[in-house]
């Protein structure tokens, strides 16, 4: 699934392309992933593209028509890449790639085409009015949030350090990924409770989350699956993985082979030596259960 790296690597390629284009058409094929599919078609026509930016694992297409008395704003296009979603501008003449199933006609002869093998993807359009609401109900950026607040955030909570990381109304943009490599880092296990880390352990995880995001980003995200940028170039941060989908293989510090567990319903990559393992977790357990 996109994370963080990926979706701001294809943001960083459609701010060189889009901004101050105009939306000459819309046409849509399979609809399921739109919150309203009519209202793309009403809003879009005619509007010229301010901006590109991302919130969290959203990218945000900013738009504006040109009234009379200058430009006004209209609903902002917010695209979820999902598990298997592109995005990117070609040629209208090049070939269709299976699961394309949204297409956005441009002034410069070029079109953005979206393409979703699973459609667990999300198209909507957020007024100017329900911005604020709609980043509301995610949690802060990693890469701007201050050390003091990152560790507000877990140090007094119940829940499992994975499952934190997980969880977008904490933290916006980190996913499987990234939180098993960040946990690496920090020498964190993934199953800990966030309130059991010391101080220090959640400043260790502070910057080790930093440190992957921002090498993640340098290198274009991680392509383990099926992602691309908006060139359709693959990324090259799975070089740099240190855990993730490397069950058995030898941890790159201690040699111990790497394992995979569940957590929060989710695999989870760790070394048994460098993170070790919650204690009492068992007792724990077993006093919830009685």
């Amino acid at each position: 699934m996109p994370e963080l790296p990926e979706v701001e690597t294809v943001v960083r390629g459609l701010r060189a392309s889009l901004p101050g284009r105009t939306i000459l058409d819309v046409r849509l094929g399979k609809t399921d992933f739109i919150d309203d599919p009519a209202a793309l078609g009403e809003h879009l026509p005619g509007a010229r593209i301010a901006g590109v930016t991302r919130i969290g694992k959203f990218i945000s297409i900013e738009l504006e028509s040109r009234a009379a008395d200058g430009p006004r704003q209209i609903p902002t296009l917010m695209i979820h890449l999902g598990m298997t979603g592109r995005l990117r501008t070609c040629d209208p003449n090049d070939p269709i790639a299976p699961h394309t199933h949204s297409f956005f006609g441009l002034d410069d002869g070029q079109e953005l085409r979206y393409t979703d093998i699973r459609r667990f993807g999300r198209i909507l359009l957020v007024p100017a009015s329900g911005m604020s609401e709609f980043q509301g109900q995610l949690g802060p950026e990693p890469l701007e949030i201050s050390r003091e607040d990152f560790c507000g955030k877990f140090h007094s909570r119940e829940a499992r350090i994975k499952a934190m990381l997980l969880d977008q109304r904490v933290i916006r943009g980190v996913g499987n990924i990234y939180a098993d490599e960040s946990l690496f880092r920090a020498r964190i296990h993934p199953a800990r409770i966030a309130r059991s880390l010391t101080r220090a352990q959640l400043i260790a995880l502070h910057s080790a989350l930093r440190e992957v995001l921002t090498a993640a980003i340098r290198l274009r995200g991680s392509s383990v699956s099926n992602y691309v940028d908006s060139n359709g170039k693959k990324g090259e941060f799975q070089q740099r993985h240190r855990v993730y989908q490397r069950e058995g293989k030898p941890c790159t510090r201690c040699k111990t082979p790497i394992r995979r567990i569940i957590v929060a319903g989710r695999s989870s990559h760790f070394c048994p030596k460098c993170q070790a393992a919650p204690r009492n977790s068992g007792k724990r357990k077993a006093a919830r259960q009685r």
